[in-house]
């Protein structure tokens, strides 16, 4: 009699891996209804070998498979293959936006001071081209024409400031 004991906690444990496996592996439900038929039928073993056992295992598969699943559902973000399916987390997205964005900030910093040409008429806004780079700017003191030289005057995060160059240089 005690196989049937045996049996019936192996279905159990079975039947918990495969709950948990279920959250890992993309199976279309197939490892959620193999859990089921593992923990039924270990429940029916439990309650064959002795009916307090099978109350004892019923009780702890309902408590115990959706705590399982569950864990396995929060544990999956922060496994490699969790990282896979579902992709980076908001805080990854967010520290990677805040990274790009620091290194195109600092890039501009360097415009101070460069002359360039204006793409369009800026009255006052335009697009110039700087060091072969297209920039959105503002004219500051008058109207710029197309093809004018201009000097970056000043460099607010993403606001660019220019004026007519008077030296002429592009």
């Amino acid at each position: 009699m005690d196989s049937l004991l045996i049996i019936g906690i192996g279905l159990l444990g079975v039947g918990v891996l495969l709950i948990v496996l279920e959250a890992f592996v993309p199976s279309g439900g197939i490892l959620g209804l193999a859990a089921l038929g593992s923990a039924i039928a270990g429940i029916v073993f439990l309650f064959k070998y002795d009916t307090l056992w099978g109350a004892i295992g019923l009780l702890g598969t309902v408590i115990l498979g959706p705590m399982a699943f569950l864990w396995a559902v929060e544990l999956l973000p922060n496994t490699p293959l969790g990282r896979l399916m579902l992709g980076p987390t908001n805080e990854e997205i967010a520290q990677q936006l805040a990274e790009s964005s620091k290194s195109r900030l600092a890039g501009r910093d360097e415009l101070l001071g460069a002359t360039g040409v204006a793409l369009t008429d800026m009255r006052p806004c335009g697009i110039v081209e700087i060091n072969g780079t297209r920039h959105d700017a503002i004219a500051v003191g008058g109207i710029i024409d197309h093809n004018e030289p201009v000097r970056v005057t000043q460099v607010d995060g993403l606001n660019i400031e220019v004026r007519k160059d008077e030296q002429g240089q592009g």
